[in-house]
């Protein structure tokens, strides 16, 4: 199968001589549901951090969709991953839901002509057509959570990192956030990397790391 991520012997410290990944290589193929499941302070977050350049590798490197991470690939590499972070308000931009899934594509110049199509589809996939102008502030968690998803998955990169997307939730929130999941699998054109520490949220993942 065609490979979207290729990680060979990638090593990241955030302090010198202590390394948080320490020569870690593996591959996902496209289209797959892949889990990278471990305890608080493994190394989980560090690894979505560094699959999107937010933080600079030690050694080792990062190929996305046949583009290595480096300072000169890195808007190519962010227009194939996408990621979703724990704690939803810290990537609201917008003062309503349909304003914060427009951001994101505002920035890459679609058409305005289309963008209330693509806003509408993918508020209806995450199941959030009723609240496009509620402000997200005043969602729930879950809510909170699934807007977060639409804004990314609205930019149609090839692959979504959801970095322990229910961490911050109650339980009907964790099952909001996994059935938009579930929905995001069913695309099997796009790659779906779920970071989490809950073992029952791994159990139909095509691999586990």
């Amino acid at each position: 199968m065609d490979k979207i991520i290729e990680i060979k012997d990638l090593s990241f410290e955030y302090e010198a001589g202590l390394k948080t990944i320490n020569h870690i290589s593996f591959d996902i193929n496209k289209g797959d549901y892949v889990a990278i499941l471990g305890h608080n302070g493994s190394g989980k977050s560090t690894i979505a951090k560094l699959l999107i350049g937010l933080l600079e590798k030690k050694s080792g490197s990062i190929i996305i969709n046949g583009y290595e991470l480096n300072l000169e690939n890195l808007y190519k590499v962010r227009d194939n991953i996408g990621i979703v972070f724990q704690n939803p308000d810290n990537q609201f931009i917008g003062a309503t839901v349909r304003d914060d899934i427009a951001f994101g594509l505002e920035n890459t110049c679609v058409p305005q002509s289309d963008m209330d199509k693509i806003i509408n589809t993918y508020a209806a996939k995450v199941g959030m057509s009723d609240f496009l102008d509620h402000e997200p502030t005043k969602l729930s968690g879950g809510q909170k959570q699934r807007v977060a998803i639409a804004g990314v998955v609205a930019m149609e990169p090839k692959c979504i990192v959801l970095d322990e997307p229910t961490a911050m939730l109650d339980p009907v929130g964790r099952k909001e956030v996994l059935k938009t999941v579930q929905k995001l699998r069913e695309k099997k054109h796009v790659t779906v990397i779920l970071i989490t520490h809950y073992m029952e949220e791994v159990v139909d993942a095509d691999q586990v790391y």
